[in-house]
């Protein structure tokens, strides 16, 4: 598929503890940024959400409360 856009578009994904928009938090950004020319930037970040991570959540992303100790909280980042 060969998309033909006119300027830059940003697609965003987001791993979260959970779905509940008022409770859960992000873990996970992810974004890739294509321009009109077809070059594509990408950047990633685990992020601390400063509460446990259910284990029904890592199931779904693999992401663990240890694989964000350190990392940078949503505010941060």
């Amino acid at each position: 598929m060969n998309l033909k856009i006119d300027r830059p578009m940003v697609f965003v994904d987001l791993e979260a503890t959970g779905v509940d928009v008022q409770r859960d938090r992000i873990v996970q950004v992810a974004c890739v940024r294509l321009s009109p020319d077809g070059s594509r930037s990408t950047f990633e970040s685990l992020v601390d959400p400063q509460i446990p991570i259910p284990a029904e959540s890592a199931a779904v992303h693999g992401i663990r409360d240890a694989d964000v100790r350190g990392k940078p909280t949503f505010k941060e980042l």
